[in-house]
């Protein structure tokens, strides 16, 4: 069973529907004794997971027992927030109904980022993951809510070609839509009335780890987020910053007064990131400071260090991900890997309300409702990246020219590949591009 369940979910190519994309084949075939669904969506303004829980209950939680049969789990928790009324009410009902006695819901305080999935492990486990480590090293299995849908449909013969995204912003509507996956950004955002601005800017993803993207880009399998924000919105002047850009600031402004890394959740847990030593070796040009600049590899890019801590407009997420990306280049892996004693005293009373970082983030206009809608639209075109995943690209299986029905298999795990992704058509139509993305214009 375990391993039909496996072949099952990497036919279909399901990934982790948030982050970086995980190949879910992978990441279930595991030995644990705890899996969690991570119904967080702790991103402001998101809205997408919280509608998944109460529309798709049933499938969320055959998705949740399916991959507690493949890994061997006797617990399963669904981590949610009480505030969303709707999806605790369905859940409930559904597990009631199923007389279901492995899983339960585990209500989150409405922090952030109660999402990020060494931070769910401890507050619904008490365990922590050790430095560099993922939740497998403590026995648990971390599993996005809408990924859990997507290997319930795997086990039916449907591929992932399809994403749940909320557009908000500045937007005539905000919503929460099912969007074919290549959809461009562009007729996303039309869905929901259009923008309200001339001129504007778009995040892909949520406002916190989000990245900057163009209304031409394609809808990915890890789309959470669609939000429109005036072009000179400080958080799109932010992600916009150059890095020479930022790495000055952090040279000459820099006080060191600690506050990012008193924001830090890693830092909290007991991890020994320290952002405010990295900006400090930095500052003094002490770039041989490897033992120091290496802790990097601990950050998880989540914001708070910047957005909520530093008082200086400063960006120590920035600086950790460029020299993540300087020690790859130069061939240095992470050397730290210690399991931490125990969890800050302080973290309690450090974590960041979601409410004061939508006003700290100058949000708080946009936080609305964003109702899941089915409406009706056509498609004509599609864009399907073979990348939209950690791990090889897929190779594509199809040619120039070739007619395609929704659900094919369009691109494959290359031979050899140790992490990969199966990629399928996400509408029916001919095939007029191959290359790193395949373009599918509907007949």
């Amino acid at each position: 069973m375990r391993d039909e369940i496996i072949a099952a979910v990497k036919a279909a190519g399901v990934v982790g529907a948030g982050g970086a994309g995980f190949p879910a084949h992978l990441k279930i075939n595991a030995a644990v004794d705890v899996v969690i669904a991570n119904g967080a969506e702790c991103e402001p303004l998101l809205r997408a997971h919280q509608h998944i829980m109460a529309a798709e209950s049933t499938k969320l939680v055959i998705g949740l027992k399916t991959v507690m049969l493949a890994t061997g789990a006797r617990r399963g928790y669904i981590g949610l927030k009480r505030k969303y009324e709707a999806a605790v009410q369905s859940i409930s009902t559904v597990l009631e109904h199923m007389k279901e006695t492995e899983i339960q819901l585990f209500y989150l305080p409405d922090f952030y980022p109660a999402g990020d999935e060494q931070v769910l492990v401890h507050e619904v486990t008490g365990r922590i993951v050790p430095e560099g480590g993922i939740p497998l090293h403590v026995g648990v299995v971390v599993t996005n809510v809408e990924t859990l849908v997507n290997i319930t449909q795997a086990l039916e013969g449907l591929p992932v070609i399809e994403k749940y995204v909320t557009v908000t912003g500045a937007v005539q509507h905000p919503l929460t839509v099912k969007v074919p996956i290549g959809l461009p950004v562009s007729e996303v955002i039309a869905l929901a009335g259009g923008s309200l601005l001339t001129e504007y800017a778009v995040i892909d993803g949520g406002p916190m780890m989000g990245k900057l993207t163009t209304p031409d880009a394609p809808v990915t399998k890890t789309t959470g987020g669609i939000i429109v924000l005036p072009k000179d919105h400080s958080l799109v002047t932010e992600k916009s910053m150059a890095w020479n850009i930022v790495a000055n600031r952090a040279k000459a402004v820099c006080c060191n007064c600690m506050a990012c890394t008193d924001a830090c959740p890693r830092h909290l847990l007991g991890h020994s990131l320290q952002p405010h030593r990295i900006m400090q070796a930095i500052g003094r040009g002490q770039l041989q400071e490897t033992e120091v600049l290496t802790r990097a590899f601990l950050c998880s890019e989540c914001g708070a260090c910047d957005t909520f801590g530093c008082t200086m407009g400063l960006s120590p997420r920035r600086v950790n991900a460029e020299l993540k990306r300087q020690f790859a280049k130069a061939g240095i892996r992470n050397p730290h890997h210690a399991a931490p004693p125990a969890v800050s005293g302080a973290r309690e009373h450090r974590r960041i309300p979601t409410k004061r970082l939508l006003y700290r983030l100058g949000l708080d206009k946009y936080d609305v409702k964003a109702p899941i809608s089915t409406p009706v639209f056509h498609v004509s075109e599609v864009r399907i990246p073979l990348s939209q995943h950690i791990g090889a690209p897929a190779k594509p299986v199809v040619e120039l020219g070739a007619t395609v029905q929704k659900g094919d298999t369009i691109g494959v795990i290359p031979e050899g590949a140790a992490v990969g992704a199966n990629v399928h058509a996400s509408i029916s139509g001919q095939v007029i591009t191959v290359a790193d993305m395949i373009v599918i214009r509907a007949m």
